[in-house]
């Protein structure tokens, strides 16, 4: 096993009725004016908003709630919601949703935090973030494992930027995961989140670092195939609970770390993904089974063996040669994807294809002008983005 730091500080209450919990957990972490973020409104139909409110105030809590956040959440809504939380005086930031929820609510935490600094500042690397409010998750959505990641995506419309922040600051202070509150998420909801948590753990799993990490491999490995199961299930039946909470404990651990240690995130998709959301507003898992067999039909030949233990340990791939497995293996992922729902090129992902000079414009944004070379299983520079975007552009 290789060196690593692992400092994961979530405090996770997970199972039937987590949400219940709520009030007396923020009142553990000194909560006394709470502010709420949500999303489109289902939580507000279905009663949980309410019921999360009430409780809080029944506890003696103030609560201040504001919706509309979108899929690839926005900056306006983020700094708008920044001014409401200062007038407000909040001390904590509570989500009730999924990754873009969580994601808006550690921005609004910190931009409340730092009223003189614009929120933006922070994400394109202008300002460094010092300081922060408490962020808590009641999570309605198994995806983006924002709920105990150190990282949150905001998109600048102005611009059409998509850009990631990694900072300590983003991990929730608490984390309340009740599988039963993702039962009626849309199916494309579904599949989309599910092949988001097979993303996070592949681009960890294919990096730069070729010494042995066992432990961390069969966890990534087991993980995957864990996940592979259930979503299938979760298709059939989604009040199946055993299906749904091990789909929402795998998002939470697919994006906290543990499947990189003595590793490296490499997150080469999640770059060429994040152009194509910024761009066209996918959704963001759709984005990255979008370009993944690109990437990897481009890049495999970097490490065969890597490959072929992935279609091994998914998969069960063992005939042929070396490069064959690797191969099949590639297939075998990409044959998942089409049997799920997911888009695999451009036109399944609803863009169609793509000009010359949007490939190009595209690879430009993903690699700031030319400037800068991203991943590290096979560095992107922008030729090499263009190269993927190609093969991705069918």
């Amino acid at each position: 096993m290789q060196a690593f730091n692992f400092k994961v500080p979530t405090e996770i209450v997970f199972g039937r009725g987590a949400e219940d919990k709520a009030a007396e957990k923020l009142i553990a972490y000194n909560a006394h004016r709470v502010f709420i973020t949500y999303g489109g409104g289902s939580v507000v139909k279905n009663g949980l908003l309410g019921k999360i409110e009430k409780s809080l105030q029944n506890a003696g809590l103030f609560t201040q709630a504001k919706g509309g956040v979108k899929p690839n959440p926005r900056l306006s809504w983020v700094r708008e919601a920044v001014q409401e939380a200062i007038a407000f005086k909040a001390d904590f930031i509570l989500a009730i949703g999924g990754g873009s929820v969580i994601d808006s609510a550690k921005a609004v935490a910190h931009g409340t935090a730092n009223p003189e600094i614009d929120v933006w500042s922070f994400w394109n690397g202008t300002a460094k973030l010092t300081q922060s409010l408490p962020v808590g998750a009641v999570l309605t959505l198994s995806a983006a494992g924002s709920e105990t990641s150190d990282s949150a995506v905001i998109t600048n419309e102005e611009t059409g930027k998509k850009a990631g922040l990694n900072t300590p600051f983003n991990r929730p202070a608490l984390a309340f995961m009740n599988p039963e509150l993702t039962y009626t998420i849309p199916k494309k909801q579904l599949i989309c989140g599910t092949s988001d948590i097979l993303m996070h753990t592949l681009e960890r799993y294919f990096t730069s670092v070729k010494e042995e990490n066992a432990l961390t491999d069969r966890i990534a490995e087991a993980l995957m195939v864990t996940v592979i199961d259930a979503t299938r299930r979760a298709i059939k039946d989604q009040t199946d609970y055993d299906a749904m909470s091990e789909i929402m404990w795998a998002g939470s651990l697919s994006h906290c770390g543990l499947t990189e240690l003595g590793r490296c995130k490499d997150f080469a998709c999640h770059k060429l993904g994040h152009e194509l959301s910024g761009r066209f507003d996918v959704t963001h898992g759709a984005s990255l089974t979008a370009v993944w067999g690109a990437w990897a039909n481009y890049v495999y030949r970097d490490d065969i063996p890597r490959f072929a233990q992935f279609a091994a340990k998914i998969w069960g791939i063992t005939d042929g040669s070396e490069e064959e497995r690797a191969k099949a293996g590639i297939e075998a992922t990409l044959a998942y994807f089409k049997e799920i729902g997911m888009p695999v090129n451009f036109t399944e992902l609803g863009i169609g294809v793509q000009d010359a000079d949007v490939l190009e414009a595209l690879a430009d944004s993903c690699t700031a002008g030319g400037t800068k070379v991203v991943a590290n299983f096979h560095p992107i520079d922008k030729q090499t983005a263009i190269a993927i975007y190609q093969l991705a552009n069918q």
